[in-house]
């Protein structure tokens, strides 16, 4: 019987895991090319050789997605494999429904072919949604775990946006790590919390590789989750993230809502800024499709570092760039911090928007007068500096999760936003590591 003929559809992350694991030494199927979409600058590329193992001594081509119809019926593909987060049920849907009208099978991998079993105990941190609360919720687990006296060794979901071979396995122990490998913005923004508090990060293209190394030194292996997507290591405690300031996502968003049916605990954060009715609605979901889990009620009040540079001020606000783009929300840390500590305005960047940052409001309209901390290459950092630069305003309110004035130069008065999980009664994060540990 000759072998399948696949496409990948992905992103940069999941998709490569998936192939790694289901495909790359699996004689039934060629697969003939990645398609990409979400991060910038990932199409045109090659998966490489030295990664795509013996069956393909030239790598795999990664295409623009929208190329799809045109590779499917070029090369007579039989089987699309989806392979990205955080997209609702329905434009999964609506891709099933284009592949299958051009003949080809569209298909979801299951965890049972994708998960990696480690020697040692996996804490794994995954939501329903970009932009849930996975890093302060991760930082908090990290905590309690070295309260425990356990090497904890955060293993960070894929971001590999440059040399991929180069990315194959990396580790981050100190901050000029984060040089050494010439991390982005969004790299930095979930590796550096961990390398503060004293954790060992790695994070890379090959994740049966990284495992093999990361087992070694540590006690526990904290999964730190990207997006909404599935843990690559099987967890022995599942941790799952949801937003009551946007009830019903937790159902309507793939793979959120199979996070969600795993899940052993599930984090409702944000319930201080969060109406009662839509935490019930949350919740309800929750019972319904998972009525084993522990509910964990929190929140992640804020904090900035000199209030009366906020206060009556014009403030211009930049947020975390993913929670903004395909996570879809209108606001985060940085509005609350400046409603809170009572700015006077909001100034809209849209007029002094440069070069990649034009693009970027093209395809995501809804961010409104936010300006998203696009940072995935060396020019986009430098267009959101001179868009931050020519903005007239009194004062940046960074609301990312890192200090963004040690990458870029902002020349205006400018403060931080800084946020922590709190839990609220019980169960509490405490109570899901005793089950875990006892």
């Amino acid at each position: 019987m000759a072998n399948k003929r696949v496409l990948i559809m992905g992103a940069a992350g999941r998709d490569f895991h998936n192939f790694n694991t289901a495909f790359r030494d699996n004689s039934a199927y060629s697969v003939v090319a990645f398609t990409a979409t979400q991060i910038p600058n990932i199409e045109g590329r090659k998966y490489p050789a030295e990664l795509a193992g013996s069956l393909y001594p030239q790598g795999i081509p990664i295409e623009a997605e929208s190329e799809l119809p045109r590779l499917i019926r070029e090369h007579e593909i039989d089987e699309v494999y989806f392979s990205y987060s955080d997209v609702s049920n329905d434009t999964v849907m609506h891709k099933s429904a284009l592949v299958n009208s051009l003949g080809a099978t569209f298909s979801l991998l299951g965890p049972k072919h994708t998960l990696l079993k480690s020697r040692v105990p996996v804490v794994a941190v995954c939501a329903v949604r970009t932009g849930c609360g996975k890093s302060q919720t991760t930082r908090r687990i990290a905590a309690l775990l070295k309260e425990r006296g356990k090497k904890v060794v955060a293993v960070r979901h894929p971001m590999p946006y440059g040399d991929l071979v180069a990315q194959k396995v990396q580790r981050f122990a100190e901050l000029d790590d984060l040089k050494k490998h010439d991390c982005t913005i969004e790299e930095m923004e979930e590796y550096e919390p961990h390398i503060v508090s004293g954790s060992v990060v790695y994070a890379g293209v090959d994740y049966g590789a990284i495992l093999e190394q990361a087992q070694e030194e540590a006690d526990v292996i904290l999964w730190d989750g990207g997006n909404n997507d599935l843990p690559f290591y099987r967890p022995d405690l599942h941790i799952v993230v949801v937003d009551p300031l946007r009830p019903g996502h937790e159902i309507g968003y793939y793979p959120g809502e199979a996070n969600l049916r795993m899940a052993d605990y599930v984090v409702i954060n944000k319930e201080i800024e969060a109406d009662i009715d839509d935490i019930q609605e949350v919740r309800d979901n929750i019972r319904r499709v998972n009525p084993r889990a522990q509910i964990i009620d929190a929140a992640s009040p804020i904090r900035i570092e000199d209030p009366e540079l906020v206060r009556d001020k014009r403030v211009l606000v930049v947020e975390d760039g993913p929670t903004l783009t395909h996570g879809e929300m209108t606001f985060g840390a940085g509005v609350m911090a400046a409603e809170r500590y009572g700015a006077s305005e909001l100034v809209d960047p849209r007029p002094h928007l440069k070069g990649t940052l034009v693009e970027t409001f093209e395809k995501y309209p809804e961010i409104g007068i936010l300006l998203p901390a696009m940072g995935y290459g060396e020019q986009q950092m430098k267009d959101l500096q001179e868009t931050i630069n020519a903005t007239d305003c009194d004062t940046v309110i960074i609301g990312t999760p890192i200090d963004l004035r040690r990458i870029i130069r902002i020349d205006k008065p400018s403060v931080r936003v800084f946020y922590d999980l709190q839990e609220i009664g019980e169960p509490t994060l405490t109570t899901a590591l005793d089950e875990l540990f006892k």
